[in-house]
């Protein structure tokens, strides 16, 4: 039975809907998650069902306003979604935080409303599935030299290119696209599953999110309605602002991983016996459990107050970014270490400590990097890029 660490008393902190809303995705998670996802995860598959029922659970852009499909919840709500989608499996988090923050998201911030009608019902249901191209082959955590672009021809647009790395693309429905236009300016533009010339390539050989289906949009001559182009955003102001809302739900979802990690050390310490005793009487295993509970007490109060100032629109993007650099590594470390408390039983699809590191070692780099997290923190303190 699981038991969420809780030490300095969050919850008091909750409202009794977020409680309801955590609630029902944890029942969801235990129930149609859990019992699964190791067996897709060894399979590299992606449990394509669950998108349906994800929709069911409000787990697709659950702060969009219901007049288009959403829930209207609160940023903390949003949050809690994730910890627990992601206490099952950072596949499962990723599809719900590419289909929320990077897709319904900049419809909803930079489209019309016709668009708003046409795509965000389908997003929010389920029906459809979306992908976020922002990330080229060549062109990671510098996406203003993207190469993809887009020509004016009379009554459409031209797209050629090609994004990488790309969460749900197999799968995907349709695609927020991010490419510059002839002016050299970073436009988004929606492109639909079936237009000619447009590709999604599946990547395989992964030996993190094996449960995610990854791979490229590819655009050759693609012939797109003027009509999908985002109209209220130009610049990298747009896929940076759809950025920061990821990098929040990321920063609350981690966690999930982290609890389950660490959830499942505390038991296994207490149940497994060496030298006469269980191994949780002894100094060092009580050491690495109360260095992890530590961290997640860390996190979690790191989260619930940039959660706050989401809620009244005062979150900086270094402030999130800091959030997100610090969450995942914590994360990635109490995998680390709960797995050392498990021993070789660490390793075994029985527990879901290895497979959450794996994963780990994607989330830690995408949505922006450690290394550009820690960047912008450092350009925040001293007023200085170092990117340049």
């Amino acid at each position: 039975m699981y038991n969420p660490p809780d030490y300095y008393l969050v919850d008091e902190l909750l409202t009794d809907e977020h409680k309801i809303v955590r609630e029902a995705v944890r029942e969801w998670v235990e129930r149609s998650v859990k019992p699964i996802i190791d067996d897709y995860a060894q399979k590299h598959t992606y449990p394509v069902h669950l998108i349906k029922e994800m929709g069911e659970i409000g787990a697709f852009g659950p702060f969009i306003p219901e007049k288009y499909g959403g829930a209207g919840l609160d940023q903390i709500s949003y949050g809690l979604i994730m910890t627990e989608l992601e206490r099952g499996d950072s596949a499962i988090r990723s599809t719900a935080s590419v289909q929320t923050s990077l897709v319904m998201y900049p419809i909803y911030a930079f489209g019309t409303e016709e668009q708003r009608m046409k795509y965000l019902p389908k997003l929010a249901s389920g029906e459809w599935i979306g992908a976020y191209g922002l990330t080229e082959p060549n062109h990671g955590s510098d996406p203003g030299s993207m190469l993809t672009h887009f020509e004016d021809k009379g009554d459409h647009y031209l797209l050629n290119g090609s994004k990488m790395w790309i969460t749900n693309a197999p799968i995907a429905d349709m695609a927020v696209v991010w490419a510059k236009d002839e002016e050299g300016k970073v436009r988004g533009i929606i492109v639909e599953k079936g237009m000619e010339g447009f590709t999604t390539p599946v990547t395989e050989r992964k030996w993190s999110l094996r449960a995610s289906p990854t791979g490229e949009l590819v655009f050759d001559n693609v012939r797109v309605p003027k009509g999908n182009l985002l109209p209220n955003i130009k610049g990298l102001k747009g896929p940076l602002t759809c950025l920061n809302s990821a990098r929040y739900g990321i920063a609350w979802g981690v966690l999930g991983a982290a609890m389950e990690c660490y959830d499942a050390a505390v038991q296994y310490a207490l149940e497994r016996k060496q030298f006469g005793k269980p191994i949780a009487s002894f100094q060092l295993q009580q050491k690495k459990l109360a260095e992890m509970l530590t961290e997640i007490t860390k996190a979690q109060l790191l989260v619930w107050r940039l959660g706050v100032l989401r809620n009244e629109n005062r979150a900086t993007p270094a402030q999130i970014s800091m959030a997100k650099r610090n969450n995942v590594e914590t994360a990635l470390k109490i995998a680390r270490e709960s797995r050392q408390v498990l021993g070789a039983m660490g390793i075994s699809g029985d527990y879901p400590i290895m497979r959450h590191m794996m994963n780990l070692e994607s989330v830690i780099t995408y949505e922006g990097t450690h290394d550009i997290h820690l960047l912008i923190t450092g350009m925040d303190i001293t007023g200085i890029s170092a990117f340049e």
